[in-house]
């Protein structure tokens, strides 16, 4: 399969960290990270939340609340099952801010919630580390940072993601 293929398809690796400076970014937009509700050990070094679910505790069966970062298992059947459950958390107002890091999907029905709330389009593409700590190259998706929160707070959110990408709102 050629990388044009590989576009809408799952490498089937699940265990990808978000580079530090951006997880860095969404932190200092929030203040502090208070659950990552699909994480490890590992993974907690870099987010530094107060909380955290890994696979055994299945982030999905539990609630969420205060400020979230959410990097999920990418994946065709788990892309949809994490966005909902943040719009789910969002919409019933346990959240009280959150980023979320995807691939820029915006044809998938999954993606649509998230393009209601300010996004940076992150660029270049974003090369995710594996468990072992070695960088994964030839990302063949473009990743993007959406943030759920107060929309008085969008500003915040711009002035730590700016230069990483462009920046989107919807008003």
């Amino acid at each position: 399969m050629n990388a044009a293929q590989l576009i809408n398809q799952d490498s089937g690796i699940q265990e990808y960290y978000t580079p530090k400076i951006i997880v860095e970014a969404a932190w200092r937009t929030m203040g502090a990270i208070d659950l990552d509700p699909a994480s490890s050990a590992v993974a907690n070094q870099w987010v530094n939340a107060n909380r955290y679910f890994t696979a055994v505790e299945d982030g999905l069966s539990q609630s969420w609340e205060g400020r979230i970062w959410l990097n999920h298992p990418f994946g065709r059947k788990e892309n949809p099952q994490w966005i909902n459950k943040l719009m789910r958390e969002w919409d019933c107002g346990n959240i009280e801010q959150a980023c979320c890091i995807t691939f820029a999907a915006t044809s998938e029905k999954w993606f649509q919630p998230l393009m209601a709330h300010p996004q940076c389009y992150l660029s270049p593409r974003t090369n995710y580390y594996l468990a072992n700590g070695t960088k994964k190259r030839g990302v063949t998706k473009g990743s993007v940072v959406t943030y759920l929160g107060p929309m008085n707070k969008w500003l915040v959110f711009k002035s730590y993601f700016d230069s990483m990408g462009s920046i989107k709102v919807t008003l």
